[in-house]
């Protein structure tokens, strides 16, 4: 095989496995509904099978990457294809929803290994000269995949049934298989210690606090169940902290912190995934179980918010190469928490579609301002030499702001409504999606800690390769924006 074919063949592989995991982070949203008749859910359950991917997605994000530099980088995305394949399998086969959950902590696993390893490979096959418009190509798959997840969602479960969403991966994931075995060469990085310590007590801390505001509402604030597993949570978290200030090679640096602009920036980050994810999970189901629509309908008429950070990422990317990433992340947090909040009011039971037309535009435009230049801003905030795992670092926090906004608007929806009837359910989702609202105007608050800088800069090619939202090379070439979507 020639380099210039092997080449082609590492962007078809990586770029079909990326679209694939990436997709399942927000393809089930609009199948919600349907899953919770199907298998009596209630709505922790539901919670649980969006939360389950993303958290174990966010923490072991940071070890795919070290995983692949110490046994092999094509044989460990092998196993991270087959961990994934193999949970898709299983949740389409689940006969409850506990099942389902399990099934979905299996698919977030493969897909934190495969990711990174996804860039990686890539990278390392594409010529130099080549490899802005290969990461640009690969930012613009992942890009599609997230935005498109509802409506790729709803139109399969409208289609076939909530499992085939599940099942459409295996005959993908078992062809990937052999093309990958022979068509990726093997490479390897550093030889790193994996700090597993660090795994364990993270994983371990973040479930607990997440089960107990998963639970709160059904045992109560104040239950020995609940109060065991948050303070438990929050102990662990605490030590895991302790550890990483202690180890020689930790997972997750706590020096990093000690910049304003990083700890201001993933903070932000944070918030902005809390609001916006928890929004998504509600409204959602609520363009189905409040206002009738089917599963396809109710993803059409999300994608004016969802599939907008295509259309506008680019000329995002670009204005913030000119007037630095700061002020158009902050416009794009206010968008955001603008949208929000007029959702909150507009989504009722019997509101046309006209009517929330415009509040989804303005997220959408919200969301693209800030998915287009935050790695880069991330990244103007560290040295050099530390970009691999900053970006890392913020992927695996804008993750884990995902999994806390749908345990905590959840909560807020529960407290207030419930799935009884649309008027309910309406009582549930306002101030629910209010909170989001406030949350994602609060992220835009602490943005503003930011130290205020030129316009943006990008990342070395290496820090591209280690981690998904690195960028390009700093001095001569722009930013492909649709690198820092993902």
């Amino acid at each position: 095989m020639t380099g210039r074919s092997r080449t082609i063949w590492t962007f078809v592989i990586t770029s079909v496995a990326l679209f694939m995991t990436q997709l399942d982070n927000l393809v089930v949203t609009t199948a919600l509904p349907v899953i919770r008749v199907h298998l009596h859910a209630s709505l922790s359950s539901l919670e649980w099978t969006v939360n389950a991917y993303t958290l174990t997605f966010a923490v072991f994000l940071l070890t795919g990457a070290t995983l692949g530099d110490r046994f092999g980088r094509r044989r460990l995305f092998l196993i991270g294809l087959t961990v994934f394949t193999l949970g898709s399998a299983a949740a389409a086969l689940a006969p409850s929803a506990g099942a389902l959950i399990v099934a979905r902590a299996v698919q977030g696993a493969g897909s934190a290994i495969v990711t990174p390893l996804t860039l990686t490979l890539l990278s390392a096959a594409v010529p130099v000269a080549r490899r802005g418009a290969a990461l640009g190509a690969w930012g613009a798959v992942a890009g599609l995949a997230i935005s498109s997840g509802p409506l790729v969602g709803g139109a399969v479960v409208q289609g076939w049934s909530w499992q085939t969403i599940f099942w459409l991966n295996v005959p993908i994931g078992l062809v990937l298989l052999p093309l990958a075995w022979r068509g990726l060469e093997e490479s390897r990085g550093p030889a790193t210690r994996l700090d597993v310590p660090g795994v364990v007590l993270a994983s371990s801390g973040l479930f607990g606090i997440v089960l107990g505001l998963v639970r709160a509402n059904d045992f109560g604030w104040t239950s020995a169940y609940v109060l065991t597993a948050l303070i438990g949570g929050a102990a662990l978290v605490a030590s895991f902290v302790r550890w990483e200030l202690r180890t020689a090679q930790p997972m997750l640096p706590m020096r990093l912190f000690r910049s304003r602009g990083f700890t201001a920036a993933n903070g932000a980050s944070v918030l902005m995934f809390f609001g916006m994810f928890g929004a998504i999970f509600l409204l959602s189901q609520a363009m189905q179980t409040m206002q009738g629509h089917s599963p396809l309908g109710a993803g059409l008429r999300i994608l004016p918010w969802t599939g907008m950070p295509i259309l506008v990422a680019p000329a995002a990317g670009i204005l913030a190469d000119r007037i630095g990433s700061r002020p158009v992340v902050f416009t794009g947090l206010a968008l955001q928490a603008i949208g929000l909040g007029w959702l909150a009011v507009v989504v009722t039971p019997t509101a046309p579609f006209t009517s929330l037309i415009a509040p989804f535009v303005v997220c959408g435009f919200g969301m693209a301002a800030f998915f287009a230049p935050t790695a880069a801003l991330v990244l103007s905030t560290v040295r050099r030499e530390e970009e691999g795992i900053a970006s890392g670092a913020a992927n695996a926090m804008r993750e884990l702001g995902g999994v806390f906004g749908v345990a905590v608007l959840a909560s807020v929806f529960s407290s207030h409504g419930s799935y009884a009837s649309p008027h309910a359910f309406q009582l549930g989702l306002r101030p629910a999606v209010l909170v989001g609202a406030v949350v994602v105007g609060l992220a835009a608050l602490v943005l503003l800690a930011v130290p205020r800088r030129g316009p943006a800069v990008t990342g070395t090619p290496e820090a591209v390769a280690a981690y998904p939202t690195a960028t390009q090379p700093r001095p001569t070439r722009r930013k492909p924006a649709a690198v820092a979507y993902l």
